[in-house]
């Protein structure tokens, strides 16, 4: 198995697998073909490229990068169990960016998980402004768009379980969910008849409760 640690764009890696392909490569390996294991690493090793460009830094070299990536890459393969519902490539996803945590902490360098609800600025109301609102309007190639697909079925799916009747109100209007039109605090204030700041500590207190949603179910 050939790969190239060197290379910087993702095209230069081999295209992931389909669902149908993943699944059947998947089954060879669990019986016995480590042929399988291979084809695995090779086909990912776009989503290890995708996951370190997060963590480059001018002076650190990419190549190790990925090679750390790697060894994520190959726990997850490893340790993956189809009963858990979610797709391969998502799940060495995480474990990918687990093996880059740990290799920054070891270093003893400042570093964080980055999530779909982490803040990366304010809007005009002075309300952080996260990844998730966003993100509809980025350029994402085929692995984001696998990862980000996973995270929000799993939202969509469980939020009712965790959110109480007036947090579900508040995150599908606030973000324009199940239909609804996308909503300020200001105008959703408004609506429910309490103050902005109520519905800004309703709305932080329902991304926390997602955001765990998303942790405990490994997403």
């Amino acid at each position: 198995m050939n790969v190239c640690l060197g290379c910087l764009s993702l095209k230069s890696f081999e295209k992931p697998l389909s669902a149908e392909e993943e699944k059947e490569i998947l089954e060879r390996l669990y019986n016995g073909d480590n042929k399988a294991r291979d084809i695995l690493v090779e086909k990912n090793m776009r989503l290890v490229a995708h996951m370190t460009k997060k963590y480059s830094t001018p002076d650190r070299d990419v190549r190790d990068l990925i090679s750390v990536g790697t060894v994520g890459l190959i726990k997850a393969i490893n340790s993956f169990k189809p009963d858990k519902g979610i797709r391969f490539a998502t799940y060495a996803a995480k474990c990918i960016d687990n093996e880059l945590l740990m290799m920054l902490r070891s270093e003893k360098k400042k570093s964080r998980e980055v999530s779909i609800y982490e803040p990366i600025g304010t809007d005009k109301e002075g309300n952080e402004i996260s990844i998730i609102e966003i993100v509809s309007d980025e350029e994402k190639d085929i692995v984001e768009d696998c990862i980000f697909d996973e995270r929000i079925a799993c939202l969509y799916k469980k939020m009712g379980r965790v959110l109480n009747k007036r947090e579900m109100t508040v995150i599908s209007e606030r973000y324009g969910l199940f239909g609804n039109d996308e909503k300020t605090q200001c105008e959703l204030a408004k609506e429910l008849g309490i103050s902005r700041s109520y519905v800004s500590r309703i709305e932080k207190k329902a991304l926390e409760k997602l955001k765990k949603l998303l942790e405990d179910n490994h997403l």
